[in-house]
């Protein structure tokens, strides 16, 4: 990584003391190709560390995972909500329609699958201090600092809720909650590149 980054501010100087256009362009070239790679070199960083973390992470039970998920699912509608007030940003308020339907068909979701446990588990939906806070955070917030802290949250708060679910869909114990975190997990992903899409905005 720091042999990419030196090699990118080698060539942007190239860039910069270029007398000729084409060699300019070649530079410039060279450039957004070290850019890439450095982009690459940290995405692919990231994915190894998400799959050791969840590799590592215990496998909740049934009524830990139904609880879980449940919180997920409620703080994304609330923070969605205060988007529709708070938000500036057009993509940052039709991304929280988004979550809002979304999340809502996840919790209706992971409550039918819940139901059909054996026995039957009912999922707890209260929100966690931390959870609160956040949700305290960002109705203090308007417009352009409330999109990038509402991003910021999303970001993170998509990548707990994929981890967990890729976990309990490879090592869960209630089929039926097994099942169900396989179907969200994609759509949870899908998420999650939005999210991180409109974070580099």
């Amino acid at each position: 990584m720091k042999a990419l980054r030196t090699s990118l501010i080698a060539l942007s100087v190239l860039a910069v003391a270029a007398c000729n256009s084409e060699t300019k362009r070649e530079a410039e070239q060279k450039v957004d190709k070290a850019e890439n790679d450095i982009e690459n070199a940290a995405a692919a960083t990231g994915n190894a560390l998400g799959n050791v973390g969840q590799s590592l992470m215990p496998t909740p039970s049934g009524q830990e995972f139904a609880d879980r998920l449940a919180r997920s699912d409620a703080f994304e509608i609330a923070a969605a909500k205060l988007a529709a007030t708070n938000a500036q940003s057009a993509q940052v308020k039709a991304f929280a329609r988004t979550m809002i339907d979304a999340h809502t068909a996840s919790s209706e979701k992971v409550k039918k699958a819940a139901g059909a446990a054996q026995p039957a588990i009912t999922p707890n939906a209260t929100l966690t201090k931390e959870q609160e806070e956040d949700l305290a955070k960002l109705k203090a917030l308007k417009g352009a600092r409330f999109d990038e802290e509402y991003i910021d949250e999303q970001v993170d708060a998509h990548e707990d809720a994929l981890d967990l679910l890729r976990k309990y869909a490879a090592d869960g114990t209630v089929p039926s909650l097994k099942t169900a975190a396989g179907e969200i997990a994609p759509i949870v992903e899908k998420h999650l590149a939005d999210a991180r899409s409109l974070d580099k905005d």
